[in-house]
């Protein structure tokens, strides 16, 4: 494959390339796989139907396989959270997505937010999990508990939104996530992400990866510069 140039390498390396609406088709994971080589993305994030056809699109790459894990409600037992990530893991996936449980949160019940992401870390060791928290239907306490105990259980990354509900990353978020969680853990800003310029601004206040489904029109030098 050609080196390509004319595009934004830095920004390319941390982005995760999301291909998630609902009717999405192997075509479709065929010309985002593509690409994702091309520009050589962090990862190609996908549902885990299509995860054994991005490993195989992708093997040798060095693009890694994500996937989302009870995406995008978060409203699965931990139980078959676990099982839907162990079996992503087994088909081949590097990376897990996994949407917290916000009605437990709602409720008074961070435990049961704390069991479900042990329980998913547990089979999911040696992989990176992310930890989705949909921002915008959380208070500023609720993100901050969430954090805490995604740290403590060992998740490599803290992701702000799914980017099907009502708002995506802010700086806000990122901020603050970054504030409760230090330099240790990644951050992923996901949700809206549709120009360079709000990738920069996003990973100035602190993002270390960013997931958009927008990825190719982000690193367009040509398109920025309105060639």
């Amino acid at each position: 494959m050609p080196i390509v140039t004319d595009f934004d390498q830095k920004l390319a390396q941390i982005i995760d390339f999301a291909i998630l609406h609902p009717a999405v088709s192997n075509e479709d994971i065929t010309r985002a796989c593509r690409a994702a080589q091309k520009y050589h993305f962090a990862a190609v994030c996908i549902n885990p139907v299509n995860v054994p056809l991005t490993v195989k699109l992708l093997k040798g790459s060095g693009v890694r396989v994500c996937t989302v894990i009870s995406f995008p409600l978060g409203a699965d037992t931990s139980t078959v959270k676990a099982i839907e990530a162990r079996n992503a893991i087994v088909s081949g996936a590097d990376e897990i997505d996994m949407m917290i449980n916000v009605g437990a949160l709602k409720s008074g019940e961070p435990e049961l937010v704390e069991e479900e992401i042990a329980m998913v870390r547990s089979v999911t060791n040696g992989h990176t999990l992310k930890i989705i928290l949909e921002t915008c239907l959380l208070t500023k306490e609720e993100k901050i508990k969430v954090c805490e105990i995604a740290q403590s259980a060992g998740a490599n990354f803290i992701k702000t939104s799914t980017g099907f509900n009502k708002s995506g990353a802010t700086v806000e978020d990122i901020k603050l996530i970054r504030q409760v969680v230090g330099i240790e853990m990644g951050v992923k800003a996901s949700g809206g992400i549709d120009t360079a310029e709000k990738a920069y601004v996003l990973i100035e206040a602190g993002a270390t990866r960013i997931g958009t489904s927008r990825a190719i029109e982000i690193i367009s030098v040509e398109k920025r510069k309105g060639v």
